[in-house]
């Protein structure tokens, strides 16, 4: 009856670990590559879903994210070094404040887009400021063009604010738009935010 027993409780917990490999799967798909660029990405605080990452993070083999945005209001991307901090290291080895990215970002948010600003935050809730060393690589350390597939123009601010406004054009709802652009920060930090603003009609 022990014996009995026992191989009814290992059928039970096979059955409990396969019905939760799809919820795991899905964990593993969005966190897996953070790790080979030195960081996590983490859409902790809402508002939009990632759906897949890649990348060192370097000129030629950016950080690619692709996500969901569900919100027609700015949602917060979390970034967090996983690895050493050494802005002269290799990105495999180490965080190094340097991140080219790209985002493949879909509009799931019902609500045509006219424009879209990203800002950068070392505290979250607080644009970026000169002193913090972290922006959209106003030193002219790369050689990064600022660019997207669906907006013609941008603007870059870096004082006070470390802001790009891209607009001169639109993405319908269930449309896709690419943004590329570089971020450093001269003297990394642990953690910081990256606040994605997406512009839509005032009517």
């Amino acid at each position: 009856m022990r014996r009995i027993g026992s191989i009814a409780g290992l059928i039970a917990a096979f059955i409990g670990l396969t019905s939760g490999m799809g919820a795991a799967q899905d964990v593993a798909v969005r966190d897996r590559p953070a790790l080979t660029a030195g960081y996590a990405f983490s859409a902790e605080l809402g508002g939009f879903r990632i759906t897949g990452l890649s990348g060192l993070g370097t000129r030629t083999d950016p950080v690619r994210i692709d996500s969901q945005v569900f919100s027609a209001t700015p949602v917060t991307l979390v970034i967090r070094a996983t690895k050493p901090i050494n802005p002269f290291a290799h990105p495999r080895t180490h965080a190094t404040g340097t991140l080219h990215f790209e985002f493949d970002i879909t509009n799931a948010s019902g609500i045509a887009w006219i424009g879209a600003e990203f800002e950068l935050q070392e505290v979250l809730g607080e644009p970026s400021v000169y002193g913090d060393g972290l922006s959209f690589d106003q030193r002219r350390i790369g050689s990064y063009p600022v660019t997207s597939d669906r907006f013609a123009g941008n603007r870059q601010d870096f004082e006070p604010h470390d802001r790009i406004l891209f607009e001169d054009g639109f993405v319908d709802p269930g449309e896709r738009v690419v943004f590329r652009f570089l971020t450093t920060d001269l003297t990394p930090a642990r953690i910081f935010y990256l606040r994605f603003d997406p512009r839509i009609p005032a009517s």
